[in-house]
């Protein structure tokens, strides 16, 4: 069973709806005991740092999550749900995120430069593969995935980043520590490049 977990934010449906496409066993929950019960963690996101952190402390939600994910379970973050595996963001002050990976977040600063680019980072771009991590199996090489982001992770130690994307200047799209996985793009709207990260997060 997959657990897609309900911190208050984020694009869930069309998370379960991606799910539903491969026949998975997934199913939305604010529940930490039904999160517990699951074999794999995905959290998704859309929406502020702070609202995301603040969701999983009032439900209940946190000590589940890092349980999870510290016990081995896969855990997939999306979006916001990549971000909040660091240790703190720059987003409307400082907030502390779940410490999972070392680093912050910070905002693009693209906009303020030459040649300017729009801020938020939205659309499709590509994602070259540095390390390969299990969820890209099939996906060697650079391919097209969706973006819709104001602010990247920064991870401290650079070995973990298994997704590069440039935008202004290389960040990372994806990263990757023993069972956890994360992206800053969108597989649920990057049609079929999507959908085959997604089915090897269920192969796993």
């Amino acid at each position: 069973m997959i657990a897609i977990v309900d911190c208050g934010i984020g694009n869930l449906r069309s998370v379960k709806n991606a799910f539903d496409l491969l026949k998975a066993d997934a199913f939305i929950t604010s529940d930490p005991e039904a999160a517990r019960k699951a074999d794999k963690i995905v959290l998704p996101g859309v929406g502020a740092f702070e609202d995301a952190m603040n969701g999983l402390r009032s439900r209940g939600l946190l000590d589940a999550v890092l349980e999870s994910a510290r016990g081995g379970k896969p855990y997939l973050g999306i979006c916001l749900g990549m971000q909040i595996l660091l240790d703190s963001s720059q987003e409307g002050g400082f907030h502390e995120g779940l410490g999972l990976i070392g680093g912050e977040v910070v905002r693009f600063d693209v906009d303020r430069g030459e040649p300017r680019l729009k801020v938020p980072h939205m659309g499709w771009n590509q994602v070259e593969v540095v390390r390969p991590a299990p969820i890209f199996k099939g996906l060697e090489g650079d391919h097209f995935f969706y973006f819709v982001h104001s602010f990247y992770a920064s991870p401290r130690n650079r070995d973990v980043v298994a997704g590069s994307t440039e935008y202004g200047h290389p960040f990372a799209s994806a990263i990757w520590r023993d069972n956890v996985f994360a992206t800053q793009f969108h597989p649920e709207k990057s049609q079929k490049n999507g959908l085959r990260m997604l089915r090897n997060f269920i192969e796993l």
